[in-house]
C-alpha cells in the first residue's frame, strides 16, 4: 500500500476529485496549503508597484492505494491538475508499512483490491 500525496493548484481540485472518484478511490484527505515552488512565488502588480507573493495557495490532496493502483492513481491526478503551466504542482508516492483503524484498534487494508477497482471503473 502506498499512499499518493499530490500538491495542486486550488481551482483544479474539483477536476482531481472527480478523477480519484471515477477511479473507485471514494477515500481522500484534503488540506488548504500554501507554498512556492521552483518559481520562488509570483510578482503582482499593486498600485504601480512590484509586490512578491511567495508563498500561494495550494490544496494537499492524500489518498491511500494498494500498490497495484499507485500508477493509474498518479496518472488520474496528473491528467485533472494539469494546466501546462508554472505551479501546477508535485506528486508525491511514500510506502505505508501499517495502518491502523483508530475506531477498534485493528489493523486493516484501506486500499480497494484489483477486483473491486475493475467493478467500480467499469458501471
Amino acid at each position: 500500500m502506498h499512499l499518493v500525496t499530490a500538491i495542486i493548484r486550488p481551482e483544479r481540485l474539483d477536476f482531481v476529485k472527480k478523477a480519484l472518484e471515477d477511479q473507485g478511490l471514494n477515500s481522500m484527505t484534503i488540506t488548504e496549503v500554501r507554498g512556492r515552488g521552483e518559481q520562488k512565488g509570483i510578482a503582482l502588480q499593486f498600485r504601480g508597484g512590484t509586490m512578491l507573493v511567495d508563498l500561494l495557495p495550494k490544496c494537499r490532496v492524500e489518498v491511500a492505494v494498494d500498490d497495484e493502483l499507485v500508477d493509474t492513481t498518479v496518472q488520474a491526478i496528473g491528467n485533472a491538475a494539469r494546466t501546462g503551466k508554472n505551479g501546477d504542482g508535485k506528486i508525491f508516492v511514500v510506502p505505508i508499512a501499517r495502518t491502523v483503524r483508530v475506531r477498534t484498534g485493528e489493523e486493516v487494508s484501506i486500499g480497494l483490491n484489483i477486483a473491486q477497482h475493475a467493478e467500480r471503473a467499469t458501471t
